[in-house]
């Protein structure tokens, strides 16, 4: 199993780090150099960015367009906080934990000031830019599609978080208009890097926390006793690329779910249940029991309560993994909402 830190998301002060000069004192500022092949290539590893300065937000973003990257930065914070309170509302509307976050500012007291509130950013000196690519933390094992159009991801979620606030009706009606369409399939070779990338990424809606290799989920994809399980979402928006990952191990009449996760975008689509379902449903017509694994933490607890609310109990308990059991008995539909489509041949 993996466990090198991976940065999720940069982000970037302003004045003297993306370009040179005060834009608040009228300085003519200009852009400093191998700034945009730095932005750019982040982008392509699937890392996101966005902006917390301090500084006049209309005259700022402005500039920013005026330099053709206003694109590239997500939910920019541009006022006059600190600089701790900018990187904690970027990390809670992306959805990510503080220890996923980069921030470089070329003033050590902004630097020291984000540290002491949240010691698990990692902050970087803006003189030190030329040598951000080159770090481990930015450097993801692999490239997958899915990385190369996070940032598209990003921007579709916001254009339908947009639109959810001004529609008008229940929120079930909302997500019947998304035509969502959420599909089910064993793992093929090609998914193996998505696969990985999510292990590694996905903290808050993983029930184990384990990360996999590429090599290690090639074993359990191949393995007769294993059944790897991806699972994709898309609507009229775009898609959402692969979101989730169930690892089954199965033996003569007893199933294990050993890995269950679930990308962070999608928790307000309602659709954290349906793999969980999918595999109940799954297991009632092979007529094995099904046992799931759980190692309980301050982050993870939204999927302890998943496996609660989909009738899973406590059975047991090795050192901290926790054993649950379902009796596969009362399972829902899956909503009405979406569409599910998914492999019949396990």
């Amino acid at each position: 199993m993996t466990s090198e830190k991976k940065i999720k998301c940069v982000v970037w002060d302003l004045d003297n780090t993306l370009w040179n000069g005060l834009l608040s004192e009228n300085d003519p500022v200009s852009l400093c150099e191998g700034v945009v092949e730095v932005i750019k290539t982040l982008d392509n590893r699937g890392i996101l960015q966005s902006v917390a300065s301090k500084n006049d937000h209309g005259t700022a973003m402005e500039k920013i367009h005026e330099f053709g990257l206003s694109d590239f930065f997500l939910y920019p914070q541009i006022n006059w906080n600190p600089k701790s309170s900018s990187i904690k509302a970027i990390a809670e509307s992306i959805n990510i934990g503080m220890d996923s976050l980069a921030f470089i500012d070329d003033q050590p007291y902004e630097r020291d000031e984000v540290n002491f509130s949240f010691p698990d950013v990692l902050c970087i000196d803006a003189a030190d830019m030329a040598g951000l690519l080159d770090m481990p933390e930015m450097n993801p094992r692999f490239i997958t599609q899915d990385s190369k159009i996070r940032r598209q991801m990003y921007l579709n979620d916001i254009k339908r978080n947009n639109i959810e606030e001004m529609f008008e009706g229940a929120k079930e009606d909302f997500l019947a208009s998304l035509g969502m369409v959420f599909r089910i399939s064993q793992a093929k070779e090609e998914d193996l890097r998505r696969a990985e990338e999510l292990t590694v990424r996905t903290h808050q809606l993983n029930t184990t926390g384990y990360t996999y290799s590429y090599d290690e989920l090639d074993r359990f994809r191949t393995s007769e006793d294993h059944i790897l399980l991806t699972a994709t979402l898309d609507d009229k928006y775009g898609t959402y690329g692969k979101i989730g990952l169930a690892l089954i191990e199965r033996n003569h009449n007893l199933w294990t779910i050993k890995l269950l996760l679930m990308s962070c975008r999608v928790l307000s689509r309602g659709v954290g249940a349906i793999m969980i379902n999918h595999i109940r449903n799954k297991a009632k017509k092979s007529n094995v029991r099904l046992c799931a694994e759980m190692i309980a933490t301050d982050r993870n607890r939204m999927m302890y309560m998943t496996y609660k609310f989909s009738g899973f109990k406590e059975v047991k308990k090795r050192k901290d993994v926790i054993v649950f059991e379902n009796d596969l008995t009362l399972i829902p539909d899956f909503p009405t909402y979406v569409h599910v489509d998914s492999d019949s041949n396990w």
